[in-house]
């Protein structure tokens, strides 16, 4: 499905999160770190090798008989795939025994997400150890981020994801959304085995690099009239790693107690409610309502971007089980006005880290202001910067930054995704809306070439569903350059932006540059790369969307 980060990217990781567990919860290492990873040179090399012992036929019995009423129990009795002995799984598993800690993390991780898993599984139909995929795929870290640009568990990649139905826009990336990816994924995978025959091997390598590499290198076997299992074929070092690597780590968990493995006493029941929550809700008000702190309400529901659920959706949480009831009671007393509030966030940290105690969450302290809405926009972070430079850059303070991202250090890595707060001078990006905005009337705008109902929504704070209300039409309505809208319960500072610019998206074409890019629409190099800093990271590229805000009242020189 994609390019899976590699073995030495999650071990690191592992190694980062050991060396903070002493006193805080580690903040999630970034995916595009590397250290040298195991030599593998010698991988058909059986002349020094001693393999593992074959372990009973009945692979699960010894872990599952010790683990009654365990989500372990129900993963084992769930296995399907067949117990395979191969030199590059031993060494896979080799990797992990000498590494017991890494488990012990994911196993950490993993205790949210399993029980939704295994339901995913179950109603699917497919074996059990697909369960542990994450374990390869992102270490079971929900808001993971590789250099493929894949994130989440399931490490999405964004067109597959949008194949799947993972909406990806500025307020959600449904990729880091536990409960659609998780059903995204399982789906795929399903796929993928009926694509193949009911053979999961060639599936799972599939999912890593995709269906049309693994076709094609089965049929340069038929050529030459060799076998075309998943072992035989010739596929890239790391797909040829990836499905050995998860048979390995179901093999331990499946023979725990002879590997000497510790399981952590996860039970077998949900860890989670799904909740419909109707319309978009403040997330720092939904953690309160759950007597949940911040920092784990946000690991049950890391698909949201923005201080807010997107306002077009999806509306539903997930919130502890033990908390679900109280949640509900607290959602239905909350006036509808007050779902969604301006804040303006002080230096006062809203979860604080302790050497010796769990996390607390101190109250959400914010103020009102009618002229200066605060907000909350993402940001990727590029090579050399640091909270210290972003927050200067942004008008911020790093304990700022650390309360909004929820980061218990000040380590950043390159192409990490962070919040920042808007201020003043970030004009041109949309505002959080608010019930309680002042209304300044209502105002006529001209149909731009280029426009969407969601640019025009974004431009005057408002929802697409606003403006097809106001307008007597709906979202399908083909939006026609030089009709007009009228554009009611705007910001007046934003009012007078929008009529003197357009935001436009531009999809680049080979052989473009930013040079002709700006040429071509009479705006800076300078202003055009500001816009698209994020999306620049990995220079330009074919078919990338950039977008270019133009002065529709360009000053004459």
């Amino acid at each position: 499905m994609r390019n899976n980060f590699n073995r030495s990217v999650n071990f690191l990781l592992i190694s980062m999160s050991l060396i903070m567990a002493g006193c805080t919860e580690a903040p999630k290492a970034p995916l595009s770190m590397e250290e040298p990873a195991p030599d593998t040179s010698a991988q058909n090399d059986n002349s020094d090798y001693t393999p593992y012992p074959s372990l009973r036929k009945h692979k699960f019995n010894k872990t599952a008989s010790t683990h009654k009423n365990t989500v372990w129990e129900r993963l084992l009795s769930l296995y399907a795939l067949p117990e395979i002995n191969n030199p590059r799984i031993d060494r896979e598993l080799d990797w992990y025994l000498e590494h017991p800690a890494s488990l012990a993390i994911i196993q950490q991780r993993a205790e949210p997400y399993l029980n939704h898993i295994l339901d995913e599984i179950e109603a699917k139909d497919i074996p059990g150890e697909l369960a542990l995929l994450p374990v390869v795929e992102s270490a079971f870290v929900p808001d993971a981020y590789s250099k493929a640009d894949a994130s989440g568990l399931w490490q999405f990649v964004p067109s597959t994801g949008r194949e799947y139905g993972l909406q990806q826009n500025d307020w959600y990336d449904g990729r880091r959304d536990i409960y659609a990816s998780t059903k995204a994924a399982t789906t795929y995978l399903k796929e993928l085995s009926e694509t193949f025959d009911g053979d999961w091997l060639l599936a799972l390598a599939s999912y890593n690099c995709g269906k049309g590499r693994v076709r094609k290198s089965i049929e340069k076997n038929e050529f030459r009239s060799l076998p075309t299992d998943y072992w035989s074929l010739d596929l890239p070092e790391e797909t040829q790693d990836y499905v050995p690597r998860l048979l390995a780590i179901a093999k331990l968990f499946a023979n725990a107690d002879e590997y000497n493995i510790h399981l952590q006493h996860i039970p077998n029941r949900p860890y989670f409610e799904v909740i419909d929550i109707k319309a978009p809700l403040d997330l720092h008000k939904a953690a309160k309502m759950a007597n949940t702190p911040l920092h784990t309400f946000m690991k049950l529901n890391p698909g949201f971007n923005r201080a807010s659920t997107a306002p077009q959706g999806p509306h539903r949480l997930l919130v502890p089980v033990e908390q679900a009831q109280a949640f509900k009671n607290n959602l239905a007393m909350l006036p509808y006005s007050e779902r969604v509030t301006t804040r303006q966030y002080d230096d006062e940290p809203i979860v604080k880290a302790h050497a010796s105690e769990k996390h607390e969450e101190k109250p959400v302290q914010f103020a009102r202001e009618d002229n200066a809405r605060a907000r909350l926009m993402p940001y990727k972070v590029k090579a050399g910067e640091s909270l210290a430079t972003i927050a200067s850059k942004t008008n911020t303070t790093v304990r700022s930054l650390r309360e909004i991202n929820h980061l218990a250090g000040n380590t950043l890595h390159r192409g990490a995704n962070i919040q920042i707060p808007s201020t003043s001078k970030a004009r041109d990006l949309p505002l959080l809306a608010t019930a309680k905005s002042k209304s300044t009337g209502s105002q006529v705008y001209a149909i731009k070439k280029g426009d969407t109902f969601y640019n025009i929504s974004q431009r005057f704070a408002v929802t697409p569903k606003d403006i097809a209300s106001w307008n007597n039409i709906s979202l399908k309505t083909a939006l026609i350059p030089g009709h007009k809208l009228t554009i009611k319960s705007i910001n007046p500072q934003l009012a007078s932006a929008s009529s003197s610019t357009r935001l436009i998206s531009y999809t680049v074409g080979k052989g473009d540059t930013l040079m002709q890019i700006s040429r071509k629409f009479s705006v800076s190099l300078a202003d055009l790369r500001k816009s698209n800093a994020a999306a620049l990271v990995k220079g330009l590229r074919p078919g990338q969307k950039l977008k270019v805000i133009i002065d529709n009242n360009p000053s004459s020189s």
